[in-house]
């Protein structure tokens, strides 16, 4: 199923808060839910056939599952319909409204396991979209949306002011980049692979940055220092903040002073009486992507016709004026055609931030699962093994520079180390020919974490000492694929479950070890040693005028990973994270 939206028509007096490009499509399956009940939308929508206080002697029963952020208003309206006697086809209505995480809900049904809800309401479409995409999950069907609100940039008054708020307005790169790496400006959010607010803000971001010289390399060092401070969930972020105004919770150095919020939760916090302080709130130029809460029936539960219709009914009784009021009232936008000013100016949106613009087009369900694919890959704690070509060749100077090949190597290395975080198991090969006995490599560092202590230093400090000691071996030849199917079968075999498991081999050159492997047969073991449910990605990279691009691809495709070529050994760093976002998005 495409993306969802509300019906064409709203009733008379009522807004539509999405996007008009979504409409069609809910209209469609709006009509077929009715059509299916065997009733028409005028019967449903008015309650026809009620038949007073007698409704309630046989109610008509219905659990519905919301986010956690929309439970409190739903909960409001369904008492109110209940107090109101709102009847479909002369039963009352009887909604049980429960709180439970969209992502829970999301992995409940794409399990396939039976809902104990007939209705369910995310906080966004990507959660319908991910389960309506797995065949085996259970069936569910959006036939609306409740309410709508922006994400953007919430930042307490210190940051706001160092920031330049209200004033200044940024790009989603230049907020996020001017927040990273500074501890005065902390830059927190919840965990997209839990937090719709937390991977639309992400996918924002990539998106962005996708349209900028190096962009990918920008996005996914921004995702790498962004992972240091993410929450697990929406319900958690917000604790992050400073508890009150004194100088020892201000300068704690692990609250943070910014998060991705969206505008209703920076409502919520602005409007409760045991805040800190207010937050203000950045709009990015770019635009700000909307949670836009669908409404979804539940097909997988065995929804009666009485059920479908219920539903339906309860749907439309939460499009009244009086219920967006009450939304309202709680910090979400009901009509995206209309600024709530009060409701911006209490979530902390002032002039001239663009809280007024217009949502611009959702993101395709392909830029979300590259988004979150790479975010999973780059910031998840990664095991990779680095085997550096130690050959005569890497002592070539590299034009217009008076360093070596190994010299700008061992500096790229030393910058993709600083990217890793102590989490993170990163070890050290070195190989030419006949290095170590009859072997053309030598094993330099074990591959461990990096923030295990040995002696007076951790892992990180005998890197970055084995990184700087490498030297080009006089008369060193090229031992390559030896080297590669050793390096390979030693990482398949100490594979970590949980981890970005990978192997990245730098060379100048072909091989030149007349006693190895061939080729053929060396492409024909990677593959046997290539495991699908446990994947060890070859990262090779050919380095300098010498090196076989074409041979590196063919090498590591073998292992289901990439081959690059670099004519300038100081580009490594950014193809190292060039390759981890290939990887992420499987392309």
């Amino acid at each position: 199923m495409g993306r969802h939206s509300l019906p064409d028509r709203p009733e008379p007096g009522t807004g539509d808060p999405r996007p008009r490009t979504r409409r069609r499509t809910i209209a469609i399956a709006t009509a077929l839910v009715l059509t299916i009940a065997g009733g028409t939308a005028a019967a449903v929508q008015t309650g026809l056939l009620s038949f007073g206080s007698s409704c309630r002697d046989d109610p008509i029963r219905l659990a519905l599952a919301a986010s956690p952020d929309l439970a409190p208003a739903l909960e409001s309206a369904a008492d109110r319909a209940r107090d109101q006697g709102v009847t479909s086809d002369g039963r009352c209505l009887d909604i049980e409204v429960t709180a439970r995480d969209s992502y829970k809900v999301a992995d409940a049904l794409r399990a396939g396991k039976t809902s104990d809800a007939q209705i369910w309401v995310p906080d966004s479409d990507v959660w319908v979209e991910r389960v309506t995409a797995d065949g085996k999950a259970t069936q569910v069907t959006a036939v609306g949306n409740v309410a709508s609100t922006p994400v953007g940039l919430a930042v307490v008054p210190a940051a706001a002011k160092a920031l330049g708020w209200p004033r200044k307005t940024y790009s989603w790169t230049e907020l996020v980049g001017a927040t990273l790496g500074n501890d005065d400006l902390a830059l927190g959010a919840a965990d997209p692979a839990r937090s719709a607010t937390g991977l639309l803000a992400l996918t924002q971001l990539g998106t962005a940055a996708a349209k900028t010289k190096d962009g990918a390399t920008q996005a996914a060092a921004l995702m790498k220092a962004l992972s240091q401070r993410v929450s697990d969930s929406d319900g958690q972020v917000l604790d992050t903040l400073p508890r009150d105004s004194s100088g020892t919770e201000q300068g704690n150095p692990r609250r943070n002073r910014t998060l991705v919020l969206s505008e209703q939760a920076a409502y919520a916090y602005n409007s409760s009486a045991d805040k800190a302080q207010d937050l203000g709130m950045f709009y990015p130029e770019d635009g700000s992507p909307r949670l836009d809460y669908p409404y979804t029936l539940v097909d997988g539960t065995g929804l009666t016709t009485d059920q479908s219709r219920a539903a339906i009914r309860f749907m439309t009784f939460l499009r009244q004026p009086e219920q967006h009021k009450l939304l309202e009232q709680r910090g979400f936008r009901t009509d995206d055609e209309k600024t709530p000013d009060a409701l911006i100016a209490r979530a902390g949106g002032r002039a001239p931030q663009p809280y007024a613009r217009a949502a611009g087009e959702p993101a395709t369900a392909a830029a979300l699962q590259e988004a979150l694919g790479t975010w999973t890959i780059t910031v998840q704690s990664a095991r990779i093994t680095t085997v550096v070509d130690a050959s005569f060749s890497m002592a070539e100077q590299v034009p217009g520079t008076a360093r070596t090949r190994m010299d700008v190597t061992k500096a790229s290395l030393l910058q993709a180390l600083a990217t890793f975080t102590p989490e993170d198991e990163i070890g050290l090969w070195e190989f030419s020919t006949k290095l170590d006995g009859a072997k053309d490599y030598r094993i330099l560092v074990p591959t461990e974490r990096l923030g295990d202590r040995k002696g007076n230093g951790t892992q990180r400090d005998r890197l970055s000492t084995a990184f700087g000691d490498l030297q080009p071996v006089p008369g060193g030849a090229t031992g390559l694929y030896d080297t590669t199917l050793a390096a390979y079968k030693s990482a398949t075999s100490s594979y970590a479950k949980g981890k970005f498991n990978a192997l990245v081999i730098l060379t100048d050159g072909v091989n030149e070890d007349p006693g190895s492997i061939t080729r053929a047969a060396l492409i024909r073991r990677l593959q046997q040693l290539t495991n699908p449910e446990r994947p060890v990605p070859l990262i090779m990279i050919a380095v300098g005028p010498e090196a076989d691009r074409e041979e590196a691809q063919q090498i590591a495709a073998a292992t289901g990973g990439s081959g690059y070529e670099v004519t300038d050994p100081t580009q490594i760093h950014t193809v190292i994270l060039q390759a981890i976002v290939a990887a992420g998005s499987g392309t």
